[in-house]
């Protein structure tokens, strides 16, 4: 008697102990999350500009749902690395966060050697803003429309220039995507930012620049700027006269520069389904997507898995791209 009860006693002693191990070795979940904690939102860009002005919106409305505080700390340097290295070597625990862009994707096909893996070491959680590329041209060229660029660049190989904000950024690689698609040769000027290539544009310096609405937009009316095409699946509510690279014979082009949101890899589900559902919450409130494209933003979300596929196919693209184009770096 006294040996059944003992063994009784140790059997559930045994079950106490690996039930109070599992407990202690689980990761945080969903209901320990955010624990009043803030949470850092880490950004590759300076201070200011749509992408900032996202985020800090963002992470005002996520702070609200979650009750904590969400803080913006813009990072820049690298095209993005730095940031994401520090996102990276975060603990993974929700409370760091990577708010970043199509360098994101591009970084991988243009930099040598990165210290980390952009797939692997980085768990997507989701989508929350795009804006879309709008192809522009200098009023002075002999074009109005995607079409006539198409035939002139056609007729004069070498001649049109494009200037874009560098080596290796967004308006680079999408612009030599779409003359890879037309077999074109326009020639790349690059500069140190999108705005001197902008003021160039304006001066006639060069002829064509991959730009956004709301920065080209002012200029339309006098006629220093002609919009050609917007890079997007569907025309924009802001410029609904104007047709989509796509519908004007470029099936399935797109050059856009979405807004997303990354954790740490080894961050726990529980934790990533808690900040996707909140930021799905944000996407489907109509103020929100009413702010966003006031700003000449459009509302885009996305499920993890969405997210992570994408990533995906654009490392390909933009790799093939660079190696297609012979596309370097300073």
């Amino acid at each position: 008697m006294l040996l059944r009860v003992a063994g009784g006693a140790l059997q559930s002693c045994a079950a106490f102990m690996v039930a109070a191990g599992m407990a202690w070795a689980a990761p945080v979940g969903a209901a320990d999350y955010p624990a009043n904690k803030p949470i850092t939102m880490v950004l590759p860009i300076p201070a200011g500009g749509s992408v900032d002005a996202v985020a800090r919106m963002l992470a005002a409305q996520m702070g609200k749902r979650l009750q904590t505080q969400v803080v913006v700390e813009n990072v820049p340097g690298a095209g993005g690395v730095i940031s994401t290295q520090r996102v990276v070597r975060a603990a993974p625990d929700g409370h760091t966060l990577l708010f970043t862009t199509p360098n994101h994707t591009i970084n991988p096909a243009v930099i040598r050697n990165l210290a980390f893996d952009t797939e692997k070491d980085l768990a997507p959680v989701g989508l929350v803003a795009q804006i879309p590329e709008l192809l522009v041209a200098s009023g002075k060229q002999p074009f109005d429309d995607f079409k006539g660029f198409v035939d002139y660049a056609r007729k004069n190989p070498g001649k049109l220039t494009y200037g874009s904000a560098g080596n290796g950024t967004l308006p680079h690689v999408t612009m030599e995507l779409l003359l890879l698609k037309l077999g074109l040769s326009v020639v790349h000027v690059p500069y140190k930012g999108a705005a001197p290539a902008l003021n160039d544009l304006l001066g006639g310096q060069i002829a064509l620049k991959m730009d956004t609405v709301t920065t080209s937009q002012p200029h339309f009316a006098s006629g220093r700027i002609k919009p050609l095409a917007i890079a997007s699946a569907s025309r924009s509510k802001l410029l609904p006269d104007v047709p989509t690279i796509a519908e004007s014979g470029v099936p399935g082009y797109e050059g856009i520069l979405w807004l997303g949101v990354l954790a740490p890899s080894a961050t726990p589900r529980a934790v990533i389904d808690v900040l996707h559902r909140t930021m799905a919450e944000i996407g489907r409130d109509p103020s929100w997507a009413a702010q966003l494209e006031a700003a000449g933003v459009e509302p885009r979300t996305t499920t993890p898995k969405e997210f992570a596929k994408m990533i995906s196919a654009e490392i390909a693209q933009w790799k093939d791209v660079v190696r297609r184009s012979r596309i370097t770096i300073n």
